[in-house]
């Protein structure tokens, strides 16, 4: 397997940390093998991008036999908020002017980066997927929901069709920015308290046909991030006639990742959940049929 950091060029003049997750090519099996790609864009909120959404997702999905890549987008910050001991390690950038769309810049430009570099990496650049946990998940669903909007991307010196996903995979996704809102997730990406700027970035209102292809999950019980994201997701994409798969499942606390040993911490055993630990081969078979 080949493991490297890269930084990718984006608004503004900010290099994106990107970790690439490419398996060897093997003269002995395919040697132009051109495999499915994920673009994971982990959660926290719009203050954080959690370490248990990005390398152990990465390393399951490598398993599957997909091409992954983990991006370091721009988080945003709120005054007199206390900071995580990793908040500055250089995993992510963080400061109160990173609001929309400058997470967005860096999702597509990671989007374009793999599909430019596609040859090299053994990638198809036509089922390149975007993945993306809480709001992470918001930013995978704001992308596959905005590629079309050449004029966002015009900072970037990018078209639609370099930033456009070929598929979402949205995890315990913010997504509504009504009574059901993760209203930090909100307040973050938008930089205000005020809901009038935060319904502008509900993902609701950027669901068209043209949306990709959808894997969508989340727990009842989620206890962060209300299970009415999701489902209202789902009835929003089955109306604009995309195709969608979701699954609820009847138990679980919010961020599960993998609800396994590999993303639950020793001190906290409530990130456990066996029913769920399905996900991941359920959405790999759902890209591997697009």
């Amino acid at each position: 397997m080949m493991f490297e950091r890269v930084l990718v060029p984006s608004s503004r003049g900010a290099k994106i940390p990107m970790d690439v997750y490419v398996p060897r090519v093997s003269q002995e099996i395919e040697p132009d093998i051109r495999r499915p790609a994920i673009v994971i864009c982990p959660g926290g909120g719009y203050a954080f991008c959690s370490e248990r959404e990005a390398e152990p997702v990465a390393l399951r999905f490598l398993a599957e036999g997909f091409n992954v890549f983990v991006v370091w987008y721009r988080v945003g910050e709120e005054e007199g908020e206390e900071r995580r001991a990793h908040d500055a390690s250089g995993w992510y950038q963080k400061a109160p002017e990173h609001t929309f769309p400058l997470p967005q810049h860096d999702a597509a430009a990671a989007v374009a980066y793999v599909r430019a570099h596609a040859q090299a990496h053994h990638t198809d650049p036509d089922r390149i997927a975007i993945m993306g946990f809480s709001a992470g998940g918001h930013l995978a669903a704001s992308l596959s929901g905005l590629w079309h909007h050449a004029q966002i991307w015009q900072e970037l010196g990018l078209a639609p069709e370099d930033v456009r996903p070929n598929a979402a995979v949205l995890c315990y996704p913010v997504i509504v920015a009504d009574q059901d809102a993760h209203r930090g997730s909100f307040v973050h990406l938008s930089g205000s308290e005020e809901l009038a700027q935060h319904a502008k970035v509900d993902v609701i209102n950027w669901v068209t046909e043209q949306y990709p292809p959808t894997f969508l999950w989340h727990t009842f019980n989620d206890n962060s991030v209300p299970v009415q994201n999701s489902m209202r997701m789902g009835l929003a994409l089955a109306n604009a006639g995309v195709l969608t798969e979701m699954h609820i499942f009847p138990s679980g606390r919010h961020g599960l990742s993998l609800a396994n040993r590999m993303t639950c911490p020793a001190a906290d055993l409530s990130l456990l959940q066996q029913e769920c630990t399905i996900w991941p081969e359920l959405a790999s078979r759902f890209l591997k049929n697009l």
